[in-house]
């Protein structure tokens, strides 16, 4: 009889189903309290159901109309099962529930941020390779430069004639059909450069609110441990390992709940205080000392490698070997200077991780982007008024290097850094033990490599198809590395903040930076006279101006030369902008603040 109840009730539920429009039937099986295999049952009989009906319905559909029922069934049945398979391909998905199970939220936020940034760079290289890789291929000429194997190290020779760099790219109108449609090189150019940034800004600034949101204003953030105990079990597990997993996660999760709540608030004496204090100004001196010596090394070695370029490159071994200097050094230095601002932040002897890590942090970024300053400056000002041929595609060529050998030397510091760490700890010095996964030193390396891909997206665009291939291999080594050679952290702790902090660091100053060089490049600087989409013209700005003035003489496009003149290159029209801007964040904040405070208040109002 309870079968036969179970039979009936199902066969109800499908019929209630059915009846549904295909929206709501979606989001109720969704809802169902059953397995994913159920559900699916669920939904076939569904469909079945639905197929009956129509086929019963009045008078017999005509040959055609059963045709397109049956097409329109199938369909459905096929996308259903290709969004399963699409689910089951999303490699990283099982990898981050592993790793925030065994080693918390702390270092899951670096495997977050770095898939993160993966999806980032697919975007930014279907949209350069839409709309202005596949056009030149249309207006591209021969390549007579011989392949020899080195150009994948140097990014010279043989890729100087190809789509790789802006000096490949035409500055001609291309048209395949006569009399047809024409396609302008240098406005697919600077427009899709300038509407990428435009998209990245927005993604980037949605993306902190979203975040800081979440960790910082949500009323949940204060709910306390209660409901992730009583409230966060999914009742549809019922796979073994899927269940061992989750009692991990919820385990690690509610632990580093209980540490903020049972932190201890060390009293220190007045000696304890000035000696601690002293410590700290002694540790930043040698943090920033040691940054301006690297950057004045690397500044020194910058005009002497543009020295030995502008002498005459030759394809041989030496020459070739001598292009890789400088990123050497620049991914030399940037390597071993976190290790050892990470060691001053031991002898500081922080109270938490997160203020360790935090003032780490701070410290490699001040490293990394003084290095990117000076190549900056070495670029607009030294490399972009040489007698080179084409300084772009030189520019181009640097940043291909330095994105390859910080490449190479993060997956070096994976081999050093924690698989022969991992091995000296437990052979050699037993007492050192497994190394903990270093989250500041990883995370920084993430924001310079963007950063350098940001820049060179102007000289060349294909870099993040390359970037994004370098991130995918990085996510797999690091997990290996992680899994293999390190140990959770001694001290559990909650960092929900720190992907908020991540972006924060990533918009500023990272992606601020590059927009300040992406400016002075496009508005400032010449650009080559045999090179390039832009060429012959004072700026690469300039391409823009002489279309509006074309547009001028068009009755139908006075609207365009309108909002160019009124708004875009209107200095009056962004300060009304950002004056609103400012008091919308401002009136945000205050109601945000009283949230915080009626939250604290019922907080208070609940544990009494």
């Amino acid at each position: 009889f309870g079968f036969l109840r179970g039979f009936i009730v199902e066969e109800d539920l499908v019929r209630s189903l059915a009846s549904m429009s295909a929206k709501e039937r979606i989001k109720a099986i969704q809802k169902l309290p059953e397995t994913m295999r159920k559900r699916r049952e669920i939904r076939n009989k569904v469909l079945k159901e639905i197929t009956e009906k129509s086929r019963h319905r009045g008078a017999q559909p005509s040959c055609c109309t059963q045709c397109l029922q049956g097409a329109a069934v199938s369909f459905r049945r096929f996308g259903n099962t290709l969004s399963e398979y699409f689910h089951l391909l999303r490699i990283w998905q099982k990898a981050l529930k592993i790793i925030g199970a065994e080693f918390g939220t702390s270092v899951l936020s670096y495997f977050v941020f770095l898939k993160w940034l993966l999806n980032f760079n697919l975007f930014s290289f279907l949209i350069n390779f839409g709309f202005i890789t596949i056009p030149q291929f249309l207006a591209a000429e021969p390549n007579n430069l011989s392949f020899t194997g080195l150009e994948l190290f140097t990014g010279a020779g043989y890729f100087q004639k190809t789509v790789l760099y802006y000096g490949f790219y035409t500055n001609a109108t291309i048209s395949k059909i006569e009399n047809g449609p024409t396609y302008n090189m240098q406005l697919a150019y600077i427009f899709t450069v300038g509407i990428y940034f435009v998209i990245c800004f927005l993604i980037l600034l949605f993306s902190m609110a979203k975040s800081f949101y979440r960790n910082f204003i949500n009323p949940q953030a204060y709910s306390g441990n209660a409901s992730k105990l009583l409230c966060t079990w999914d009742f549809n597990i019922s796979n073994e390992k899927a269940v061992k997993l989750k009692q991990k996660n919820l385990s690690t999760q509610i632990k580093e709940g209980l540490t903020e709540v049972n932190k201890e608030v060390l009293d220190f004496s007045v000696m304890e205080r000035v000696l601690r204090i002293a410590v700290h100004l002694l540790a930043w001196v040698a943090s920033l000392g040691t940054a301006a010596a690297a950057c004045t090394g690397v500044y020194f070695l910058s005009i002497n490698n543009l020295e030995l370029f502008m002498k005459g490159h030759r394809n041989d071994l030496e020459s070739q070997a001598a292009m890789l200097v400088l990123p050497v050094i620049a991914s030399l230095l940037n390597t071993l200077l976190p290790f050892f601002f990470s060691w001053l932040g031991h002898l500081e002897k922080f109270q938490t991780p997160g203020q360790h890590i935090c003032v780490t942090i701070i410290r490699v970024t001040i490293l990394k982007m003084s290095i990117i300053g000076i190549l900056c400056y070495y670029w607009l000002n030294i490399v972009a008024t040489s007698e080179s041929q084409c300084w772009e595609t030189l520019v181009g060529q640097d940043i291909y290097r330095l994105v390859l050998v910080d490449f190479v030397f993060c997956l070096l510091g994976s081999f050093f850094g924690e698989f022969l760490r991992r091995i000296i700890g437990t052979t050699v010095c037993v007492n050192l033990g497994l190394p903990e996964f270093d989250i500041g030193r990883n995370v920084l390396d993430l924001i310079y490599a963007q950063t350098l891909t940001w820049i060179g997206i102007l000289f060349s665009p294909l870099l993040p198809g390359i970037q994004m291939i370098a991130f995918l291999i990085v996510f797999f080594v690091k997990k290996v590395s992680l899994m293999r050679n390190c140990q959770p952290p001694h001290k559990v702790w909650r960092t929900a903040q720190m992907m908020t902090f991540f972006m924060f660091l990533l918009f500023c100053p990272s992606f601020l930076g590059v927009l300040s060089v992406t400016g002075v490049t496009l508005w400032r600087l010449k650009p080559s006279e045999g090179c390039g989409p832009f060429r012959g013209l004072s700026s690469m700005y300039a391409a823009v101006s002489e279309w509006i003035q074309i547009l001028e003489s068009y009755t139908a496009s006075k609207w365009v030369v309108w909002i160019y003149h009124n708004l875009i290159t209107s200095e009056l029209f962004f300060f009304i902008l950002s004056s609103i801007v400012l008091i919308v964040t401002y009136l945000y904040w205050q109601i945000i603040e009283g949230r915080k405070t009626v939250t604290k208040r019922l907080h208070e109002q609940l544990i009494n």
